[in-house]
């Protein structure tokens, strides 16, 4: 049976950003890998964790799902934290051995010593930006794509050796003209095209 590990990375702020699009699309995840016989762990970043657990659950996953807000264009804070005691905490046990640079090898490059290859991660990202500012030379990522705004998420994944499935990015989600269900059924397309 396969086995993903939900991270919900949302940090609240009483009043602007409190959640609840978010936790949509975890509670829409769940419900599409339960239902199609997936075995399914959580973590909400900010309720608080346990390195401990994190890395039993990092190495108990075939697959991960990252959720997250983009804030100020980046993860929240909480999840920068996330990843620099997670991440770190596993090292030469669950998430990586080394930077993959060898003294006597010099063809093992940089960012080769991940010790989670085979598994796979997909983020899951919600904008208040509209989707016409990336792969647009004239808009403000200046012709940056999606993934290419969001790399340096990409490679904390894959520094620790996981591979890239397609990106689900919801965008202008302040506008007031969001429509949710639309939305999370594109996302369990997403989720259909990633995992079965």
């Amino acid at each position: 049976m396969k086995k993903i590990l939900i991270i919900n990375a949302h940090q609240k702020y009483e009043g602007f950003a409190n959640g609840e699009l978010t936790q949509n699309f975890i509670d829409k995840a769940n419900k599409f890998f339960v239902d199609n016989g997936f075995k399914v762990k959580n973590t909400a970043i900010d309720k608080g964790y346990d390195v401990k657990e994190e890395l039993e659950k990092f190495a108990w996953a075939d697959f991960i799902l990252f959720q997250y807000p983009v804030y100020w264009m980046s993860v929240p804070w909480l999840a920068k934290k996330y990843f620099d005691e997670v991440l770190s905490g596993g090292v030469g046990t669950v998430t990586y051995e080394n930077d993959g640079r060898s003294r006597t090898d010099a063809s093992k490059k940089y960012g080769s010593g991940g010790l989670m290859k085979g598994k796979k991660y997909m983020l899951s990202i919600t904008y208040n930006c509209p989707e016409s500012e990336f792969d647009n030379k004239d808009g403000f990522f200046e012709g940056l794509t999606l993934d290419q705004a969001n790399f340096a998420v990409h490679k904390n994944f894959q520094f620790c050796g996981l591979e890239k499935l397609k990106t689900y990015s919801i965008h202008d989600v302040y506008k007031g003209d969001l429509d949710l269900e639309k939305e999370l059924s594109k996302f369990e397309t997403t989720l259909q095209e990633n995992f079965k």
